[in-house]
């Protein structure tokens, strides 16, 4: 009896099987490698080794059947060998376009949560915020145009800072500084700061083995993400907000919908 499990083994069947011992080793979740005993009863074809290590890949692809490439092993959260361009092959740049979409993810998150919001308040008549696409030349009594861009260059020129400087050197920036309140984000590695400040609720204190939950961002960052590009879309060709149109939707199913809404732009 021929035994094959992964690719690229050649297995041939032995005339006798007096033992049976297999051993079973899960370096990370979806790979399981089983280490066959010799008196197995298994063996190379070559007949240079006496032991088999075969590989049962249980990871999951973009496109079912398809082979990822070498470089994407499926350690990365989120990983299910997509990568068409070939971005990731340097080392480098693949880490670098980990942490990148990262950052993106959060913000395509934070900002369909703070459009959704914002809508549903103005639609409701709760308040008389701007629809989203206008807020940025609106008016606002706490400060001035002018006020508002210099505060967020300082703030946000100090958070990438300390995130890149974080990158070019894992837990550099949790050590006290000049301010004094880096002790606070007990950075777990780069890309997950933790901390009360950015993890008030103790999530993934173990960030080694937090695979389920960066797993979870990764999905939901990368769900936020498509869903910005169609509140992008929408807004240039409807020219209102996302509850407005679903609210006209809602109104009438069958005749508004985004075939009839492409059409009529």
């Amino acid at each position: 009896m021929a035994v094959a499990i992964g690719r690229n083994f050649n297995f041939q069947p032995c005339s006798s099987f007096k033992s049976k011992t297999i051993f079973i080793h899960k370096p990370s979740p979806g790979i399981t490698y089983l280490w066959l005993h010799p008196a197995a009863g298994a063996r190379v074809a070559n007949g240079r080794s006496r032991q088999i290590c075969a590989a049962e890949q249980q990871r999951a692809t973009w496109l079912p059947g398809l082979d990822p490439p070498s470089y994407l092993d499926g350690t990365l959260a989120g990983d299910f060998g997509f990568d068409p361009l070939g971005l990731g092959e340097d080392p480098e740049s693949l880490r670098w376009y980990v942490q990148a979409e990262l950052v993106h993810c959060r913000f395509a998150m934070l900002g369909v949560l703070g459009i959704l919001v914002t809508d549903l308040l103005r639609v409701t008549g709760l308040s008389k915020i701007p629809v989203w696409f206008e807020a940025g030349a609106a008016k606002y009594d706490i400060a001035n145009t002018q006020t508002l861009l210099v505060v967020q260059l300082i703030l946000m020129g100090f958070v990438e800072t300390k995130r890149y400087m974080d990158f070019v050197s894992p837990g550099s920036q949790g050590k006290a500084s000049f301010f004094g309140i880096e002790d606070s984000f007990e950075g777990l590695e780069p890309g997950y700061p933790g901390g009360p400040i950015l993890n008030p609720l103790g999530l993934a204190k173990d960030i080694k083995n937090a695979h389920d939950w960066k797993l979870k961002e990764i999905k939901n960052g990368r769900l936020a993400m498509v869903a910005m590009l169609g509140i992008f879309v929408q807004a240039s060709v409807t020219h209102v907000g996302p509850i407005d149109n679903l609210v006209e939707h809602l109104s009438n199913p069958w005749h508004k919908t985004i075939i009839q809404t492409l059409a009529n732009s």
